[in-house]
């Protein structure tokens, strides 16, 4: 039982990581675009960042795509077997 609680875990930590970064630059205001680049810094820098606003966007998001792997791996018993592989026969 603790192992399917670590394992699931695991994939959900995964699965965050990985909204993350492509969360990360849904709204994003550079200083260039508001054209107010504060010296030493890079024009591509975020004007503001809303590090809460990521982070509650890649809980839902991840939650998200967690349940639907959750859904399909144990009541459609589908998992990474159930992919075809195309293997180029050199006979």
């Amino acid at each position: 039982m603790a192992q399917q609680i670590i394992s699931s875990f695991a994939v959900y930590f995964v699965i965050w990581w990985i909204t993350l970064f492509a969360v990360l630059p849904f709204g994003l205001r550079t200083q260039a675009e508001d054209e107010h680049v504060i010296l030493g810094t890079v024009e591509s820098a975020p004007t503001k960042f809303r590090a809460w606003r990521v982070v509650l966007i890649t809980t839902l998001v991840s939650a998200l795509l967690y349940a639907t792997w959750y859904v399909a791996s144990h009541y459609f018993g589908l998992s990474i077997d159930s992919i075809p592989r195309f293997v180029p026969n050199y006979n």
